[in-house]
């Protein structure tokens, strides 16, 4: 019986091994990404979701917005616009949460929102884009009748992770918006002419019945001087 040398066989191993421990390893960012997020350190920050029940949110509008596994469930069911709005105003924030898209309909996070009554047409406000759709410039700033206010730049368009959860952390203090993603800064703009000031903060499903949103894990400080 012919023996192959040990030194043949230790490629062979190490490739095996290789193969098996591969998938392991790439799953690890998805792991950390589904784990649940701690309140932020800092002192003051509440929890605006309880994970039970939509207790100190607002429906705007027709469409589905329900709490399933934990999480804030948004889905398009008509071709209007929907948002889910804070029961409170604020003015300065920071805010953090975890979103999930699941399907090709975009949503955003405004601040300094507010609806006429009866009516999902926003008279007001800013919002934070999200849109899995590589180069819609997901953390970008755009609304206040004002059209883009400032995008991310280029090389940042491939930070959001599209079929999995994302971080997103938001500040707004007087007319500095800032706008964090999976840890990386997208934007840091100072706005010169803002046009809203004080207003709810308002998840978005965009027109179009394609809306599939989850957000989780949502955190909010108040910086808010009255």
């Amino acid at each position: 019986m012919n023996l192959r040398p040990m030194t043949l066989l230790r490629p062979t191993l190490a490739a095996a091994a290789l193969a098996v421990l591969m998938p392991a390893c790439e799953l690890v960012p998805t792991l950390i990404a589904q784990a649940p997020a701690a309140k932020p350190a800092e002192p003051g920050w509440v929890q605006l979701f309880n994970g039970k029940d939509l207790t100190g949110w607002v429906k705007v509008g027709q469409e589905q917005w329900t709490v399933e596994d934990g999480t804030i469930y948004g889905v398009g069911v008509t071709k209007a616009y929907g948002y889910l709005r804070t029961e409170q105003k604020y003015v300065d924030f920071d805010l953090t949460l975890r979103f999930k898209v699941e399907a090709d309909g975009n949503s955003g996070v405004f601040f300094h929102s507010d609806f006429p009554p009866g009516s999902v047409d926003i008279s007001q406000g800013l919002q934070f884009e999200i849109d899995r759709v590589l180069g819609h410039h997901t953390a970008g700033i755009y609304g206040d009748d004002r059209q883009w206010i400032v995008w991310p730049a280029p090389e940042l368009e491939t930070v959001i992770r599209p079929t999995d959860w994302n971080e997103m952390r938001m500040r707004v203090v007087g007319r500095r918006y800032t706008c964090y993603l999976n840890g990386t800064l997208m934007v840091d703009f100072t706005d010169p002419t803002p046009k809203s000031f004080d207003g709810y903060i308002s998840l978005q499903l965009h027109s179009g019945g394609l809306g599939r949103m989850r957000f989780k894990d949502i955190y909010i400080r108040d910086l808010t001087r009255r």
